[in-house]
């Protein structure tokens, strides 16, 4: 594998980072992972700690070194991380439980995996245009695919941050999944919390991403969210993937079955099924 990789963090205006990003990589395959700890609920860097240690320490326990099933894998790993989450509000007798998004990707057989719970995104850029994209949790992308509000709307529209997924809180995450996404050279694959891409425009993302490298992108993605955050910037973090390997692995468009994510959950729960 060839890739070239940058990633920051900044605590913006807030007064501590609840953000975690990162990655881990063995000889055949990547891990990707951004989590922004929801500041409207207690501990939200509880949360995102939690999520990002469920899924590392899971790819360093089974990437030796490469993923059976890179789709159960994610599958497996947001359900642990919910149910840790869970478990760890009980024991510590917290008021709430802590809550997080996570977008997470897979890079293995030059195909790319990914899954996320949330409004923390992840663009696939290709020849200067979005390729793929993760669609958010949120009231307002309802509104938006029923045509009741319009894009403008959406930027001031009261309910812009409120989420109908996470890892953490009463009910179980919903998480939606990628189809098995073939990379190509030049290919970007970029993880950023809500901070980070609710500030800038797609078209400045899409443009830096593009011509600029990964250690180049970063940076002045983030100076420019902070900037236009004009003092009230949530946490930003992105993490930047220029895919550089020249093998071409095909056309794949094929997405997990439900029935083998039903099953992965229920393994992490102890149920059995036949």
């Amino acid at each position: 594998m060839r890739f070239t990789i940058a990633q920051d963090s900044r605590v913006g205006d807030r007064k501590n980072n609840q953000d975690r990003l990162g990655y881990r990589k063995s000889r055949e395959t990547v891990l990707l992972v951004v989590a922004d700890g929801m500041g409207g609920h207690l501990h939200g860097e509880l949360a995102a700690q939690l999520a990002t240690d469920v899924l590392f320490e899971s790819f360093e326990r089974e990437a030796l070194p490469r993923l059976s099933d890179p789709f159960l894998f994610l599958t497996r790993c947001f359900a642990e991380a919910h149910d840790q989450i869970e478990r760890v509000a009980e024991n510590r007798g917290l008021a709430e439980s802590p809550r997080t998004t996570c977008v997470a990707c897979i890079l293995q057989d030059g195909i790319a995996y990914w899954a996320h719970a949330g409004d923390s995104r992840l663009y696939l850029i290709r020849n200067h245009r979005i390729q793929g994209q993760t669609r958010d949790h949120t009231r307002v992308r309802q509104l938006l695919d029923q045509g009741l509000i319009t894009l403008d709307m959406a930027q001031d529209h009261p309910e812009r941050n409120r989420l109908y997924s996470c890892l953490g809180g009463t009910y179980p995450p919903q998480v939606d999944y990628s189809h098995k996404t073939p990379l190509f050279p030049g290919d970007t694959i970029a993880l950023c919390s809500d901070g980070a891409w609710g500030q800038v425009d797609e078209a400045f993302l899409v443009e830096t991403l593009s011509y600029a490298s990964p250690q180049d992108a970063v940076p002045k993605i983030l100076d420019e969210a902070l900037r236009r955050g004009d003092g009230e910037s949530d946490n930003l973090s992105l993490l930047v993937l220029r895919w550089e390997d020249t093998a071409n692995h095909g056309s794949v468009t094929e997405s997990p079955k439900d029935d083998d994510i039903e099953r992965a959950i229920d393994e992490i729960r102890g149920i059995r099924r036949n």
